[in-house]
């Protein structure tokens, strides 16, 4: 008979040796202990959104007709729904019968509950001869500690240690999904287990280092891993998804163990780029181990001198075309944009969305952090923007100076006149030229300006204006709006 001691009820360690052996103890019909020995092959795909499918192959012996396979050493985060079992020798005959995936592991806390209106066996221990006494007791509940009936009364606390006579069904010592399966070919053969699970995510990550003149960098982008499911992946083949996948229906989050933050760096080669479906898929062009509560930088791409250009940028809102904006009065700050084309020699490839960090080399040669910012998923020759901040040098005044209704009554209705001055000042000592962008809703017309504007867009009017250095320059425009939009 299996017993399982547990010292001090839910505190102590336990005995999990015999466990594995009872259920691999063999016999036709019996269970099958597949286990990551018998792994011969692992390939995991990592989408954006905290999704991963995994293809889990490994040599098993199957007997002819019924089995029974546990196999074990999968995510603990298993989405059981989409687990599928594929015969990779002899697909023709094989047929599943039935899956079964119990998320309760084998703790002293769990192995007491099931144990409630069960027989035990308390076993203590004299301090001053060591002998042992052992009695029967009857668990009548396992909430936060146990409460034990023997024969002449009840008792809670700590009455030594417990022996169980066995593992009570549905409690394992790891995450395993149990599959009945009919098979046509005796013996040997490669088995196939893939299905998604949560877990598993991956993020884009970008380094880049301007040259001193501001018209160059270097930009280096890595994907940053990060393995939360409970097990590892060792020597995975491995691929990442891009884009936005529609999921039908979000899982409720499942606990997660504390995850440990050593990273590490793998060696630089450039990952792979093809199309799919209407997503870009990168694949590693080398197996690499995902380890248990690891997070994993490996390199995506690399590229050295590439012509950037930089902008001073002053953004408008749209609201206060709609009504006379008496607190308008304020100073703005610049923002600090830099861009560059996704093309040349390094890049080309589309670019997963991630953050950018930017770097620069102060008069000493060292490398300073100057900003970082969100880019989204990008196209080859698409433009990169990154705005790294407020430039600490200039500012603007902006105001309205004039808001003529007419025509009609409500917010939305009639024609609508609106006047503005925006005074830029500039301390540093060289002149600057600062765009300064205002989204103008409806159907617009400039009546008058002091420098002409570009209509970049439909709705977007955009100055260039030249400041000189320590100095400032004054922009004024009136503009009349027809058909206000209702939102």
């Amino acid at each position: 008979m299996l017993k399982i001691w547990v010292t001090g009820i839910v505190t102590a360690s336990f005995a999990m040796a015999s466990f594995g052996a009872v259920a691999a103890s063999g016999g036709a019909g019996e269970e099958k202990v597949i286990a990551a020995a018998e792994q011969k092959g692992m390939a995991v795909t990592i989408y954006n959104d905290d999704l991963a499918l995994v293809k889990d192959t490994r040599r098993v012996k199957l007997d002819l007709d019924f089995n029974k396979l546990a196999w074990r050493d999968i995510s603990g985060q298993i989405h059981p729904e989409t687990a599928q079992l594929r015969n990779l020798t002899h697909s023709a005959g094989f047929r599943l019968l039935e899956q079964n995936f119990n998320s309760e592991l084998l703790t002293p806390e769990k192995l007491l509950e099931k144990y409630v209106g069960k027989e035990v066996i308390a076993i203590r221990t004299n301090p001053a001869t060591g002998t042992e006494t052992r009695e029967t007791a009857i668990v009548l509940a396992a909430n936060n500690g146990a409460v034990l009936e023997f024969g002449d009364r009840i008792e809670t606390g700590n009455p030594g240690r417990l022996a169980f006579p066995g593992v009570p069904e549905g409690l394992r010592d790891k995450p395993t999904l149990v599959i009945l399966l009919i098979n046509s070919a005796q013996g040997e053969q490669n088995l196939e287990l893939s299905y998604l699970t949560s877990g598993l995510s991956w993020r884009a990550d970008y380094v880049a280092e301007l040259n001193d003149r501001e018209d160059h960098l270097d930009f280096n982008g890595w994907v940053t891993l990060i393995n939360q499911s409970g097990i590892a992946y060792p020597n995975a083949r491995l691929q990442l998804v891009a884009g936005d996948l529609n999921r039908g229906r979000q899982r409720l989050p499942m606990q997660r163990k504390a995850m440990s933050m050593t990273a590490e760096m793998a060696d630089f080669t450039q990952m792979k780029q093809e199309s799919l479906l209407d997503y870009h898929l990168y694949t590693l062009p080398r197996s690499t181990t995902l380890a248990e509560a690891q997070t994993k930088q490996v390199a995506l791409m690399s590229a050295n001198h590439i012509s950037v250009t930089k902008q001073f940028l002053l953004s408008g809102a749209d609201y206060y075309y709609f009504s006379q904006s008496v607190d308008l009065d304020q100073i703005s700050k610049v923002g600090v944009i830099f861009e560059f084309q996704n093309s040349g020699k390094g890049l080309g490839l589309p670019l997963p969305k991630g953050v950018v960090r930017v770097y620069k080399k102060d008069s000493q040669g060292n490398a300073q952090f100057v900003g970082e910012d969100q880019i989204d998923h990008t196209a080859e020759n698409g433009s990169v923007r990154v705005k790294l901040g407020d430039a600490f040098d200039l500012t603007a005044d902006k105001k309205q100076t004039d808001f003529k209704r007419s025509g009609g009554e409500g917010r939305h209705n009639g024609i609508v006149e609106a006047a503005f001055q925006i005074v830029l000042k500039n301390v540093k000592k060289e002149s600057v030229t600062v765009v300064v962008r205002e989204p103008v809703p409806g159907d617009w017309t400039m009546v008058s300006e002091s420098q002409p504007h570009v209509k970049r867009t439909s709705g977007i009017a955009e100055w260039k204006i030249s400041i000189p250095a320590n100095g400032k320059a004054t922009l004024t425009y009136r503009v009349r709006i027809n058909h206000l939009p209702s939102s």
